[in-house]
């Protein structure tokens, strides 16, 4: 289980990433001070499951939707992104050059 700080502060980030765009778990992780818990940045998202938090808008560094088995729908996070005008490549991956924010 991560530390409730780092958790406070994972939680902090994902509140304020805009809608129409998205961040990854290793740049919530670097911001939160451990860049090497990408992972440990899902485990946290995963437990928010039921929040309000935005959390359709974290995916992995390639943009794919790794996360969306967690939703209870697994075609909810790419409807919600698409919803927010999120574009995808041909690929079905999130056009990160587009739509990355970067924490800060």
């Amino acid at each position: 289980m991560p530390d409730t700080d780092f958790f406070s502060r994972v939680k902090d980030v994902v509140a304020r990433i805009p809608a129409g765009k998205v961040t990854t778990y290793g740049a919530i992780a670097e911001f939160c001070g451990i860049r090497s818990s990408a992972r440990t940045v899902g485990w946290v998202l995963n437990s928010l499951k039921g929040s309000n938090l935005p959390c359709h808008r974290v995916v992995n560094r390639t943009g794919a939707l790794t996360g969306k088995f967690h939703f209870d729908d697994p075609f909810l996070m790419e409807s919600l992104l698409r919803s927010e005008g999120i574009e995808f490549g041909q690929d079905e991956r999130v056009i990160l050059e587009r739509h990355f924010w970067k924490p800060e």
